[in-house]
């Protein structure tokens, strides 16, 4: 696998100001999904090309951040790599609905960056 960018995510301090902004500026088609617990996931989709999602920033306080996700075959290795290599895991292998499993870590120049893992198809 060449490990694209697959997923962009905005944790948004303000997530109807952001829906409102991007939607507008971008033209882009957003979908409120329900997730457990009572809150709420948008869809992002742009059109073509590498869609995302947005949210309420999970860390009340915090600026609004986009957060990138690249493909992985194995999430659990390619975790494990990253933490050997330097990287902090801020989020460890997390299933994601049925969908597949996510990982977020910190590089050593302190860059975040998500690794996504799909469900196998069958």
């Amino acid at each position: 696998m060449a490990n694209p960018f697959v997923h962009i995510e905005l944790s948004s301090a303000d997530l109807p100001a952001s829906k409102a902004f991007y939607g507008a500026l971008f033209d882009w088609k957003l979908q409120d999904v329900p997730m457990p617990g009572g809150a709420t996931y948008t869809m992002i989709d742009v059109g073509g090309g590498t869609g995302g999602g947005m949210l309420v920033s999970p860390a009340p306080g915090t600026p609004s951040t986009w957060l990138p996700y690249v493909a992985v075959d194995d999430l659990k290795a390619s975790t494990a790599k990253a933490a050997a290599m330097g990287a902090t895991v801020m989020m460890d292998n997390q299933e994601v609905m049925g969908m597949g499993w996510l990982s977020v870590f910190r590089d050593p120049t302190g860059a975040l960056l998500g690794m996504w893992q799909a469900k196998a198809a069958g």
